[in-house]
């Protein structure tokens, strides 16, 4: 024991920094708990053919440039104002989007906060989704719509 703060009094920036990451690394470890279960775009895949509601919580620009199939887009500084609104029943399963999985834990922490029972997180986000090349709707791939890509 005596070493160990012999070399903490010799080297006060190495125990620094180690004591730096690890808060650090708990901290971080906590935010993705917080944010509940995670699923990878496989599992993601079928949860939604099992009747998940997907949940967009990018900015609207972004989200009409490429979403999956059948999101809504609720921005996550509109979740709050609008969470009670994303499904009619409160035991659906949420599944929970951004782009790259870092702000989709806190969305999920405030759906929960709403009385929703069952929500999960997209791990990797969008951009897992597109790496394992799974499709993506926008404005002018929408059933319906008559603009063709030139």
């Amino acid at each position: 024991m005596d070493q160990v703060i012999e070399f903490a009094g010799n080297h006060p920036y190495l125990v620094g920094a180690l004591i730096g990451l690890l808060v650090f690394a708990i901290v971080t470890e906590i935010r993705l708990r917080a944010g509940g279960s995670e699923v990878s775009p496989a599992e993601a895949v079928k949860l939604i053919n099992d009747g998940a509601r997907v949940v967009d919580i990018r900015p609207a620009a972004q989200f009409q440039k490429g979403h999956i199939v059948g999101a809504i887009n609720v921005p996550i500084d509109q979740l709050g104002q609008q969470a009670s609104g994303i499904a009619k029943r409160k035991d659906r399963l949420l599944l929970v989007c951004c782009d790259s999985g870092l702000s989709a834990g806190k969305a999920a922490s405030e759906l929960r906060k709403a009385d929703y029972s069952s929500v999960a997180k997209l791990r990797g986000g969008i951009a897992a989704w597109q790496r394992d090349n799974l499709p993506l709707e926008n404005a002018k791939s929408k059933p319906g719509n008559k603009s063709k890509k030139r």
